[in-house]
């Protein structure tokens, strides 16, 4: 029998949050790694587990290697098989089906019994589809919330079985619950607080001195933890003759970041610990893929400029974040120029991307969570 949710009332204390994450890049584990550390701050206990290690041996890593390859060297195929089997042909918000969701139940429901989880928290689409089947059909006992990690449900993500989707903003939420049947609320995403901390000065002034040339604004150029990015080195040339610092956030990728290391004017940064301060010492964003990054960003109060995306989820949320106030979207060069022009100075422009990047962060999330019952 489904569970109910309670959307108000005392939250029930010292519950076990089983979340299920996958290491697809790193937005799903730092999502995951956020949810965590407040439930338990919260008095919850939590049990973290890949969803892709739960699979038959060689599977997961089958797919995280294969959907690497393809997003990286054939986009043009990524974007005909998200559309066809994320986006469902007319884009229309509806629950998807995933056959592999099949492999992995019986390795889920294991866990939850042996680990006495009283609620499952997917962070990623393929976990929630095996949740959502499994409740649609009694199998699962325990409630399943969905705290989804990107601005676009795509239908991957959905599933009826489940009980409650968190997600980034009403409009979201409207989409879920309308062409899903989906219970579903906006508390905006998750984050790691230090993001939405106040500035560390010291440490924003060490990234400044480092990266700043003559007084130049830093522009900080996103490609996601596995440094995935079209024309890197134009966009980098075009924010460079501009009068910007383009500073290349390269992720795990070792050998881009040699590759840009050569070329100057470009900074090519690492994989960054402390992104917080970086982000504090920069002045604009140019992000690819409306993901953890991006939401990062607008925690830390750095606007956000979307600007040649990568296919599928990433062009799609790109589209979604502009169309809510929340970033630009630069279709072209002079588009970005125009909008780094508007966004790295102090004025209203810069000051109103802040203020609605803050506000899509909203408390209560927690509470919600340890509400279902």
């Amino acid at each position: 029998m489904r569970l109910a949710w309670r959307a108000a009332g005392a939250a029930t204390a010292g519950r076990r949050f089983l979340i299920l994450s996958a290491r697809m890049g790193s937005g799903h584990d730092a999502v995951a790694s956020a949810l965590a550390a407040r439930l338990e701050a919260a008095g919850h206990e939590t049990i973290r587990a890949d969803v892709l290690e739960l699979l038959p041996a060689g599977v997961g890593t089958g797919i995280r290697s294969g959907y690497r390859v393809v997003i990286e060297r054939a986009p043009l195929l990524y974007a005909g098989i998200y559309q066809s089997f994320f986006r469902g042909g007319d884009g229309a918000i509806r629950p998807g089906s995933a056959p592999l969701a099949a492999l992995g139940e019986r390795r889920v429901l294991d866990l939850v019994r042996r680990e006495r989880a009283d609620v499952v928290v997917p962070v990623f689409h393929l976990a929630a589809q095996i949740t959502g089947r499994l409740r649609a059909r009694g199998a699962l006992s325990v409630p399943s919330a969905v705290v989804m990690t990107e601005f676009e449900a795509h239908r991957q993500w959905l599933h009826p079985g489940n009980d409650l989707y968190l997600c980034h903003a009403d409009e979201i939420a409207a989409g879920i619950r309308r062409g899903a049947g989906c219970a579903a609320a906006a508390y905006g995403p998750v984050v790691d607080p230090r993001f939405t901390a106040p500035e560390d000065g010291a440490r924003a002034d060490s990234w400044r001195q480092r990266l700043a040339s003559a007084g130049r604004p830093v522009v900080l150029l996103s490609t996601g933890a596995w440094g995935i990015g079209s024309s890197l080195a134009p966009t980098a040339a075009l924010v460079h003759e501009a009068g910007y610092v383009p500073a290349i956030l390269c992720g795990q990728n070792e050998r881009l970041r040699r590759h840009f290391a050569e070329i100057t004017p470009a900074a090519a940064l690492g994989w960054v610990d402390d992104m917080p301060a970086l982000m504090h010492a920069a002045s604009v964003l140019i992000d690819n893929a409306a993901g953890q990054t991006a939401t990062e960003a607008l925690a830390a109060g750095l606007p956000v400029v979307g600007y040649r995306p990568i296919p599928g989820h990433g062009a799609d949320g790109v589209r979604l974040m502009a169309r809510l106030g929340l970033s630009d979207h630069a279709r072209d060069p002079g588009e970005l120029l125009a909008a780094l022009s508007r966004l790295t100075g102090p004025g209203p422009a810069r000051d109103r991307r802040i203020a609605a990047g803050r506000a899509v962060f909203r408390p209560g999330a927690i509470r919600t969570l340890a509400n279902l019952a």
